[in-house]
């Protein structure tokens, strides 16, 4: 398979360079960046030299990077994919987006939370969670990655929303991340100054992959579901680690509860369940494509707390999307994404 990198010099666009190198089945077409076209990729991450020497290019000519690839991948921010995406259907080349401008199923929610006006309210896109979508995104077009808060978020609470475990009202999702996760532009609040000894919250109540988690919880509930999404920066390059908080419906048991995970994940890879009062550390992930996932039930309060930890580089980006490329080409999709994770 042909595969091309549009916005290839962000955190996210690197990881799937990294994945790509390593994939028997795939090879790279075009690389691009607009702000550093012309130069070698390797200069600018010297990680890649000797095995991804490569120029990165304009991507003015998008009829010329479709016809010499078979799919694209789109790393770039909000707002820009949905151009490209219109400009290519038809083409024949297949799009993952791992951006947020095709994940809603209502593009006035996207309007509402990104604040810009959606320039392809007609595409018909597969929202690419794969262990929950994958029939879907076996026959789409146009993926749209889910974002790494959102799958570490969704991926932890739906079996027990399908099954009718939980409340529906009053769940708390307290999540924190790794600093990659904001990208590589220069931010004040992403200095090492700023970072090191460091750990707060952000966009608190107003953080856009809320909407995104509540789409799909309220798809597996079968009812409207509201939450409270909290999201916070850690010290540490990758890694996500959500925290969520639910109140179990009477009578709901601790098999129950286990038997909702296995029933749901017991037969999926990239899904490692740790079982009740287990919690999952962000440096048993650290750039692999698992997610590990723990709970406790707490009679005192009624509730259940499940945690789940993900690197959101590799399955919470790069990694998820080379696995929705590896379902839509019909491979094994656990081609190129079986590495364990680095530890320590």
């Amino acid at each position: 398979m042909r595969a091309s990198v549009i916005g290839a010099t962000g955190f996210a666009g690197a990881e799937l360079l990294r994945l790509l190198d390593g994939h028997p089945q795939a090879e790279l077409a075009y690389i691009t960046s607009e702000s550093s076209t012309g130069e070698d990729i390797a200069a600018m991450y010297p990680h890649l030299r000797g095995r991804i020497d490569k120029k990165l290019v304009s991507m003015n000519d998008l009829q010329k990077i479709a016809a010499g690839s078979d799919v694209i991948f789109i790393a770039l921010p909000h707002g820009h994919a949905m151009k490209i995406g219109k400009e290519l259907r038809g083409s024949g080349v297949k799009i993952i987006d791992l951006g947020g401008d095709y994940r809603f199923r209502d593009v006035k929610v996207f309007e509402q939370w990104y604040k810009v006006p959606h320039a392809d309210p007609e595409a018909k896109a597969v929202y690419g969670l794969t262990e929950l979508y994958r029939s879907d995104v076996a026959g789409a077009e146009l993926v749209a990655n889910p974002g790494c808060y959102t799958t570490c978020s969704i991926l932890a609470l739906v079996p027990l929303l399908k099954n009718g475990l939980i409340e529906t009202k009053g769940i708390v999702v307290d999540a924190k991340s790794g600093t990659t996760g904001a990208g590589r532009g220069l931010k004040l609040g992403s200095l090492y100054c700023s970072v090191n000894d460091n750990f707060h919250a952000y966009g608190v109540a107003t953080h856009r992959h809320t909407p995104e988690i509540e789409q799909i919880y309220s798809e597996f509930a079968g009812e409207d579901v509201v939450i409270q999404f909290t999201p916070h920066l850690l010290p540490v390059d990758r890694g996500i680690l959500a925290t969520c908080y639910a109140m179990l419906k009477p009578g709901v048991t601790d098999a129950d509860v286990a038997k909702a995970f296995c029933d749901m994940y017991g037969g999926e890879f990239f899904i490692r369940l740790l079982g009740k009062g287990a919690c999952p550390e962000i440096k048993n992930i650290r750039a692999s494509n698992y997610v590990d996932i723990g709970w406790q039930t707490d009679a005192r309060t009624g509730r259940v707390i499940v945690m789940s930890a993900l690197d959101n580089l590799v399955k919470g980006a790069a990694g998820q999307a080379v696995q929705n490329m590896n379902v839509m080409f019909g491979l094994d999709e656990t081609t190129g994404l079986r590495q364990l994770p680095v530890y320590p």
